[in-house]
């Protein structure tokens, strides 16, 4: 009788947490992913291969990728439906922000959706230069530049700048004032500098190479660098900051993967923003890392238009989740000159966490960090949990909203106790 009435208790508590669930499985069925586009995809792929009179082998190539980046409106417009009202305003923000987009990522993008996040994160907006915002370099990266092309906040951890160079220069960029006219790969002197700087302060212990994107420089540029840091016994681990699994996968290939796990450990941070970015392509770009050993994590940035929704954002935290890619950062975005169009509320990303913890694995619930102004580093912001502290408790709220009083114990010396 006993066991029979636990069961019905228990059942009864799945129906609760089935009702919990109910808005986002509905809302999921509207939430399209590159993987559930398929199909769609493919022609627009085709048509694109037709535009450029190119091949299959061609698009898988990331060189052919490079080569013809969509950089001006005529090509842009070949693709998609560009007014001339549009046009024209693109030319202009062009004039003072560079742009350019493979064939790759903005094959993503629905033709006739002017509000199509693939869109929005990857064509030029007139909003851009109506951004009263000036500054260009809201972590004042240009004030922690110790050496070469460093860039250091913290401690044990620093930034080495390689590149300006991206497959395709993402509209809300935060580096967006080091895109320059032209790509250029920093010097093997200046890289050199900085390598020497690591030598000589053994606190360095983790040193992520990035840019521009990191991605972009040859296997043996990157070889190079990596096998140089690897001779240096106080660093303990090397990260890659790329989105190119994201804009452009053809670049992850069996060489450079072969490359890479000869240096374990290897970690590697992407970008996706948006569930239409996981696609058969990015997805195999992500395994072949993951078999190679490297460690994927994902650092999104909260944009709005495109993420700012706690059920676009937990289907994203799935897909990558699918892809061996853990969810580790939101960034709430920075406010960066001819950007903040793409600026939320805090209270946006705080909607999102309450809306993660609970509601899904811990797996998929990265962390909301807002990066403090000029450079003062990455802040954790979590929902308020905690409603009240006393002698001998802790009184805080479930995910649920549910309100506990825990009891909480005094710390004592172990030696003492035992």
């Amino acid at each position: 009788m006993e066991k029979e009435k636990k069961r019905q208790i228990s059942l009864q508590r799945a129906e609760e947490l089935k009702g919990r669930i109910e808005d986002f499985l509905e809302a999921r069925k509207s939430i399209s992913t590159g993987i559930s586009k398929e199909d769609v995809l493919k022609e627009r792929k085709n048509r694109i291969l037709h535009i450029y009179s190119a091949t299959e082998e061609d698009w898988n190539d990331y060189r052919w990728q490079l080569k013809n980046r969509i950089t001006d409106v005529e090509s842009l417009s070949r693709i998609l439906s560009v007014s001339e009202k549009e046009k024209q305003l693109i030319r202009k923000v062009g004039e003072k922000f560079r742009w350019a987009v493979s064939p790759y990522y903005l094959s993503l993008a629905d033709p006739d959706d002017s509000f199509d996040p693939i869109r929005l994160m990857s064509v030029p907006n007139y909003k851009e230069l109506e951004d009263s915002c000036t500054d260009l370099d809201p972590m004042a990266e240009e004030y922690t530049n110790p050496a070469g092309c460093i860039t250091r906040r913290y401690p044990d951890r620093l930034i080495i700048n390689v590149t300006n160079e991206c497959a395709m220069y993402c509209r809300h960029c935060q580096r967006r004032r080091n895109i320059g006219e032209q790509d250029v790969h920093n010097s093997r002197d200046k890289i050199a500098e900085s390598i020497h700087y690591i030598r000589e302060n053994e606190e360095i212990r983790d040193v992520l190479i990035t840019g521009g994107d990191a991605l972009t420089l040859s296997d043996q540029q990157l070889e190079w660098i990596i096998s140089q840091l690897k001779e240096i016994p106080h660093v303990d681990y090397i990260r890659l900051g790329s989105r190119i699994p994201v804009t452009m996968p053809q670049r992850i290939t069996k060489e450079l993967c072969d490359m890479l796990k000869k240096y374990h450990p290897i970690y590697l941070n992407t970008h996706f923003n948006h569930p239409m970015e996981i696609t058969e392509e990015s997805k195999a770009a992500c395994e072949r890392l993951a078999d190679a050993g490297i460690v994927l994590g994902n650092q999104a940035v909260l944009l709005n238009g495109i993420n700012n929704d706690k059920f676009v954002m937990r289907v994203l935290n799935h897909e990558l989740l699918k892809c061996r890619v853990r969810p580790y950062y939101i960034f709430h975005a920075k406010h960066v000159q001819g950007t903040t169009h793409f600026n939320t509320s805090i209270e946006d990303g705080i909607e999102i966490m309450e809306y993660l913890r609970g509601y899904t694995s811990g797996m998929a619930i990265p962390t909301f960090i807002v990066n403090a102004p000029k450079g003062q580093g990455k802040t954790p912001i979590f929902p308020n949990y905690i409603i009240s502290r006393g002698p001998g408790y802790v009184k805080f709220r479930t995910w649920e909203g549910n309100v506990v009083k825990y009891e909480d114990h005094e710390t004592k010396d172990i030696h003492e106790l035992l």
